[in-house]
């Protein structure tokens, strides 16, 4: 395909909603991109909040709001309703045609000059049908996660080659480190670790929270994921010296419960100026808490496939420990933060994926390479 240079390009983001972890995956690669292509012109296609999206992404973009995929059904942040996310895959496949033709349409429509998938695959599919170029980003692909909660349902072993054929339509499946295995897929390419890098706004983090600037209070960011999960932070014990900085679901009038979002900061540089974090294993949040030195205490999820890999880097990159879901609905975290606090700190890893990313899909955007390389 031969591209007239003196056009804008235009990329197609297609971004699962399941949580904010596939955003955060690649919005660091999309500015890395802007940063390269002044004029680039982005339209995203996602059923995430376009406020949620204009938080991580740089300059402006189009929004073609719609679910491009199932991703799971979730209770919470930790548990996966696999009985209704079975039921939700056999309807998205059971019109699996008219979902792939609809898609082409709009692509037709669009005229994007690539495409990128985080990580939802029928687009994959329709951009292959198109002649888009298409890639693929992302440390998971859904029919890993499908197989692992919903492989013995009725019609799974169809679904799962539908989802599998959709991903190698794909010229390029980049896989930031710590990802999956992805076997069977042969255009899976590893890369490096993707992460924003925050900027150092402790102090001014500390004085909005209402504490002394140089003062020994210890920040605590409670992080969940982007699912509301609440948790009984009104029952946690008050100790002294640790604030908590929790979401809006979880906010209660006490003066050592902070809401994160009446401080006005961007979440990584919150993260930053805490002295810990409190989460579940996430690729998001474990990959910007080891690249920006952060603590993590962490709660497994149990049966989550990317689980084992993500906590296995994290405890080489950082400082981790986990805890129980018992110890956090309690509150009873003190002891097991003294501990995190007194372990040596690692030399952070560094974020090479952004650029591994940014430059294969601009190659994408603007080469006569059908592979873009």
């Amino acid at each position: 395909m031969h591209r007239d240079p003196e056009r804008a390009p235009h990329l197609l983001a297609a971004l699962s909603h399941h949580g904010h972890g596939h955003l955060a995956q690649c919005a660091p690669v999309f500015n890395a991109l802007r940063r390269r292509i002044p004029r680039l012109r982005l339209t995203v296609y996602s059923a995430l909040p376009r406020s949620v999206l204009a938080a991580r992404l740089d300059g402006p973009f189009r929004h073609w709001e719609a679910p491009a995929d199932v991703g799971m059904v979730m209770e919470g942040s930790l548990v996966v309703r696999a009985a209704a996310s079975a039921r939700a895959y056999a309807a998205f496949h059971g019109r699996w045609e008219a979902g792939v033709a609809h898609e082409a349409d709009r692509l037709a429509e669009l005229a994007p000059d690539a495409v990128v998938a985080d990580v939802p695959y029928r687009i994959l599919e329709a951009a292959a049908r198109t002649g888009v170029p298409a890639a693929a980003l992302c440390s998971l692909h859904w029919g890993e996660i499908y197989r692992a909660y919903c492989g013995a349902a009725d019609g799974a072993a169809a679904i799962l080659a539908q989802i599998e054929a959709a991903y190698r339509c794909a010229r390029v499946f980049l896989a930031p480190e710590p990802a999956l295995s992805m076997a069977g897929l042969p255009n899976r390419v590893a890369i490096g670790p993707i992460a924003r890098l925050g900027r150092d706004r402790r102090e001014v983090v500390r004085r909005r929270a209402g504490l002394d600037v140089h003062g020994a209070q210890r920040l605590i960011l409670v992080a969940p994921g982007g699912i509301p999960t609440p948790l009984p932070v009104a029952d946690w014990p008050a100790r002294p010296g640790l604030r908590w900085l929790v979401p809006p679901e979880s906010a209660v009038p006490r003066p050592d419960v902070i809401p994160v979002t009446t401080l006005g900061e961007a979440f990584i540089d919150v993260l930053c100026a805490g002295d810990a974090v409190i989460t579940k294993p996430g690729y998001g949040i474990f990959t910007e808490a080891a690249c920006n030195g952060v603590p993590v205490l962490y709660v497994r999820r149990g049966d989550w496939p990317e689980e084992p890999g993500l906590i296995a880097w994290l405890r080489r990159h950082g400082r981790a420990r986990e805890i129980t879901g018992g110890q956090l609905r309690a509150g009873d975290l003190q002891t097991e933060l003294r501990a995190l606090w007194a372990a040596p700190a690692p030399v952070p890893p560094l974020p090479t994926g952004i650029e591994q990313a940014a430059t294969r899909i601009e190659a994408l955007l603007r080469s006569d390479d059908p592979d873009g390389e």
